[in-house]
């Protein structure tokens, strides 16, 4: 595997201004020589003016938070990461690497979650260039990489969680966020590791169901909504029939027998629990009429 080598570069400026001091002396050596009509003069100027201008080719500029990679007939020879204007040798290949921090957002994916149901998720993925020779060396193309395991990571993701929580204690998608992002966080830089590629932070940026099933699950959401609701209006009614039993029964208010009570507490839930006013009704008679 490849791994950042440092290249100690020679400064830059020296050379620029050795290169065209030398420049300046060879077309008045050429001018000279051709005024003598010297051949030889000519020739050996002209070849010392292009070896000079090949010098050019060895200069190179570094900018802040940015690697050159250097490469000298197939083989890697080392980066520079100092910013500045340096000299190396003009035969070695100098590719640029940016090592500046990147956000990448992936595509809407459609997915499975774990319950087999279609859900519409996307993620932001910020990541920066930690080692430019594995980033050069190891993948293709390391931005592209980037994104296709990136997009893998987060259908992996999908598949591994229910979109809701069914149950007590069970992470989801909608409902645990921190734990998914840090989930996804590992699964990218797991994928990532070999492409000298660090990722700073990950998150999940859209999450819905598809649209085939979006209706459903919506009715399915304000169906347990109801649910506990009335669950709570229940329990609450219960609680205020048993008040009302026992503050009537403690008072002495009115004794009542078993099938009264069983009639007194199906009225009280009927007016407690019910969603629209109830109409009352007056006995104009006696209590068991």
């Amino acid at each position: 595997m490849f791994r950042e080598i440092e290249y100690r570069a020679t400064g830059g400026i020296p050379f620029l201004l050795a290169l065209f001091v030398t420049l300046g002396l060879l077309a008045w050596l050429v001018v000279a020589s051709a005024q003598a009509e010297s051949a030889l003069g000519v020739a050996v100027g002209l070849l010392l003016f292009v070896l000079s201008c090949i010098g050019f080719g060895g200069l190179l500029v570094v900018n802040p938070n940015e690697a050159k990679v250097l490469t000298l007939f197939g083989r890697y020879v080392g980066s520079v990461r100092k910013p500045g204007l340096w000299f190396a040798n003009p035969f070695m290949a100098k590719k640029k690497v940016s090592l500046r921090i990147r956000n990448f957002e992936t595509a809407r994916l459609k997915v499975n979650d774990s319950h087999s149901n279609p859900v519409e998720i996307g993620a932001i993925v910020v990541w920066k260039v930690v080692d430019s020779a594995e980033a050069m060396f190891e993948v293709e193309d390391y931005v592209h990489f980037v994104q296709t395991q990136s997009e893998a990571a987060v259908r992996a993701l999908a598949q591994s969680y229910p979109y809701d929580a069914h149950e007590d204690g069970q992470i989801s998608l909608s409902t645990h966020t921190a734990e998914v992002s840090e989930s996804l966080l590992d699964a990218i830089r797991e994928r990532l590791a070999k492409a000298g590629v660090e990722v700073i932070e990950s998150r999940i940026s859209h999450l819905a169901y598809a649209q085939e099933i979006a209706s459903a699950m919506l009715r399915r959401q304000q169906a347990s909504a109801v649910i506990a609701a009335r669950q709570k209006i229940v329990e609450g009614a219960v609680g205020m029939v048993e008040t009302a039993l026992e503050m009537l029964s403690s008072r002495q208010v009115i004794t009542l027998d078993e099938e009264r009570k069983a009639a007194m507490v199906s009225n009280l839930l009927v007016v407690l629990c019910s969603d629209r006013d109830t109409q009352p009704v007056v006995n104009t008679g006696s209590l068991y009429q």
